[in-house]
């Protein structure tokens, strides 16, 4: 949690993220990331300063339960003093125990920001899915709370100005962004018509810049002019890891050339023959691209 402390920019943890993306394909599976295509609804999660805190808590958290699809039990939330923005018991239950930080009794409308990232950590914990090492482990909790439809309250956390900042989460503004547009690109959803930060809003365009450069690589026929150029030269110098580049060459059994690239919705490696124009089908995500090897 920054909080009127320096905020982090740009994307220093843009492969993690892609690694959750993919990570939480295979989890989980193409259909049931389908079941999340409605994300969490404002109304939903709604708290003003007239709700009762301790109630209005736990309205915020079931409801984020239920988003999740997990066992229907009562968040048991507390405050107290922490240097973090709050924490989770990842118990058996039946019961979810959350602790926030003290500073949200005056902070209210951001409750639903950390309780999407917390019960996110008990879906993840239940599924057992983790990443090695405690910031990418964070990072994928992040991200999968934003790709399954609650991080935009994450991003839209985000406020900075000349005299003070706040963000919450471990990914920086323009990576909530990017997931926010990964998401929105898969699912046809527009949540910048949610959004009450302004600055949330101009992370989130500078992410979907960043996610439609993911669809303008080559082999894809979406890339540009001089990535279709150095795609060229490097086909000619045959197999090899490039440098700077997202593809690789290498001989099949057969001796023929293949290319290796990213799915540019779950970033899995797909791997086709080096012919001319190709249509390839990612197994993992099931996106139908159009190539040009």
């Amino acid at each position: 949690m920054a909080d009127d402390g320096p905020v982090e920019h740009g994307y220093p943890h843009l492969d993690t993220v892609r690694d959750a993306i993919t990570a939480l394909y295979k989890r989980l599976s193409y259909d049931t990331v389908q079941t999340f295509a409605t994300s969490v609804a404002p109304v939903d999660v709604a708290f003003c300063d007239t709700d009762d805190l301790h109630l209005g808590a736990q309205r915020v958290a079931h409801e984020m339960v239920r988003h999740y699809r997990l066992p229907d039990a009562r968040p048991i939330i507390s405050f107290r003093e922490m240097t973090h923005a709050a924490n989770v018991e990842l118990a058996a239950g039946p019961e979810y125990f959350i602790e926030l930080n003290d500073r949200f009794r005056t902070h209210r409308r951001d409750i639903g920001a950390a309780l999407a990232h917390e019960v996110m950590h008990v879906y993840l914990h239940r599924l057992d899915l983790s990443f090695p090492g405690t910031r990418e482990n964070e990072i994928l909790t992040d991200t999968a709370a934003t790709y399954l439809g609650a991080g935009w309250l994450l991003l839209d956390a985000y406020r900075e100005d000349s005299a003070s900042s706040q963000k919450l989460g471990y990914l920086t503004p323009e990576e909530f962004g990017y997931v926010l547009a990964k998401r929105a690109l898969v699912f046809g959803e527009d949540p910048s018509v949610w959004f009450t930060s302004p600055q949330a809003y101009t992370a989130y365009v500078k992410g979907m810049a960043q996610a439609r450069r993911d669809e303008e690589q080559p082999p894809l026929t979406a890339a540009g002019w001089a990535g279709r150029r150095r795609y060229a030269h490097d086909r000619r110098h045959g197999p090899g890891v490039q440098k700077g580049v997202p593809y690789s060459f290498s001989p099949d059994s057969g001796g023929s050339l293949r290319v290796s690239f990213p799915c540019p919705t779950c970033h899995q490696r797909i791997r086709v023959p080096v012919r001319g124009r190709v249509r390839a089908r990612c197994s993992l995500c099931r996106t139908v691209l159009e190539c040009d090897t």
